[in-house]
């Protein structure tokens, strides 16, 4: 979407009288490198020699400090997933701050520590949770659109990391900073590196236009064999859209009872399984909570609750979503901090999370794992609508300080979906450029 104040910022008469251009971000696209440059990699955790030999693996240079690269770094893993007490916390500032100012534009700074919930000492636990607060704070100081995010581990998670780690680097988490990300000890499968998703049948609804219609082109990209769900009225969109990923399109509302089960049989009977299933269809009916009618607050939550639930009986019954499943929801950031006159799509939103955290616990045991993206500012239709000083400042207001793409979400959707995303499971991820508002 046309964004006017960056359109007046670059310019040729701003930039001749010196205004400050926003960083384009990096954005993945299939045979790119992982990153710009050497990464560095360094800590006394369990994780960053295998970091190590793996970046070397796909062709990624390492170094052990700063002062060892030529010039600018890429990225910086920092693994102190072994810190104990709040003064192993300086290792972070020894080894972190003379790679952070050698870092490239869109640069990365990860960080590896333990899940303080795996921990009993409280010492352990309180060195731990210390990282989630340095991690947000460096994401908040780091410009030209460098980011930063954390990785806790549970156990030996080195599968799990790997992959985060992977995610975290890559132009695939261009929109995504200063979050954080929990890993199990699941093993992951292998895949293929530029079509990850190879085999797999991907169900996603409200997939028309805007971010469901870029969820199924990245799906595909990703090999994926993609079923576009959509109501009847966008069914010409619809259409457009599964045709242009090579996919099929079904046309339902996601609110109809049996709404899962002709999910479960089109996909079964046409392309004969499902194996991942994003329910993104949503809608948003705006209004002061004083003065929040019946059908604005009921229609809001049957479409972005209630439906999900629904649908979820007959897609996790017999004959649906496998051993080894994926689930992802779309929420909102919305959802975590609240939005003024969306009293009912933040209910809505904030009920997915609460969905993802129980259900995700309910289908351990089945392979299945539950995740969601939390979109910010994002430019849609929907955003560009948004009254202009409303929409300019929405803009601004994260680290980033740009709007994001509704390729950003479907890049965080499509990890969620990936083999090596086994480990990943009860986690939501905001994809917002570190808003300011919310966690």
């Amino acid at each position: 979407m046309t964004d006017l104040f960056t359109t007046i910022v670059r310019s040729p008469v701003a930039k001749r009288v010196g205004v400050p251009q926003p960083t384009r971000l990096r954005r993945y696209e299939p045979g790119m490198p992982l990153c710009e440059g050497p990464v560095l990699v360094a800590g006394k955790g369990r994780f960053a020699a295998a970091i190590a030999s793996w970046l070397g693996t796909v062709g990624v240079p390492t170094v052990a400090a700063a002062a060892d690269a030529s010039g600018e770094v890429g990225a910086v893993v920092l693994d102190l997933s072994a810190a104990t007490d709040p003064a192993h916390l300086d290792d972070l500032r020894l080894l972190g701050a003379p790679a952070v100012k050698a870092l490239k534009r869109n640069g990365r700074v990860v960080v590896i520590g333990t899940d303080p919930a795996t921990l009993s000492e409280v010492a352990e636990v309180t060195t731990q949770r210390a990282l989630e607060g340095v991690v947000r704070s460096i994401g908040k100081e780091l410009r030209a659109g460098a980011t930063a995010n954390l990785v806790l581990a549970q156990g030996d998670a080195q599968d799990g990391v790997r992959s985060a780690v992977e995610f975290f680097l890559s132009g695939r988490s261009a929109y995504v900073d200063g979050q954080v990300v929990r890993v199990d000890e699941t093993t992951c499968g292998d895949a293929d590196a530029l079509r990850p998703l190879a085999g797999k049948v991907a169900v996603v609804t409200g997939a028309a236009r805007g971010i469901g219609a870029e969820i199924a082109r990245v799906m595909a990209r990703d090999g994926a064999t993609v079923v576009a769900v959509d109501i009847p009225a966008a069914g010409d969109a619809l259409a457009a859209v599964a045709n242009e990923v090579k996919g099929t399109a079904l046309q339902l509302d996601v609110t109809a009872d049996d709404a899962g089960s002709r999910i479960v049989e089109h996909a079964t009977s046409r392309h004969g399984a499902i194996d991942v299933v994003v329910h993104n269809a949503g809608i948003t009916r705006d209004k002061l909570f004083v003065n929040m009618d019946e059908d604005r607050w009921s229609s809001v939550i049957d479409v972005n609750l209630r439906s999900i639930l629904r649908m979820n009986e007959a897609i996790l019954g017999d004959g649906g979503l496998g051993e080894g499943g994926r689930i992802v929801c779309v929420a909102s950031i919305a959802g975590i901090a609240g939005n003024r006159g969306q009293t009912n799509y933040g209910a809505s939103k904030a009920g997915v999370i609460g969905l993802v955290t129980a259900l995700s616990r309910q289908l351990a045991d089945r392979g299945i794992t539950v995740n969601a993206v939390a979109p910010g500012f994002i430019e849609t239709e929907m955003t560009a609508r948004i009254p202009f000083a409303t929409r300019e400042i929405g803009r601004r207001m994260n680290s980033l300080q740009q709007g994001g793409h509704p390729k950003d979400v479907a890049e965080t959707i499509a990890w969620f979906a990936q083999p090596g995303a086994a480990a990943v499971t009860g986690q939501v991820v905001r994809v917002c450029g570190q808003s300011l508002l919310g966690a």
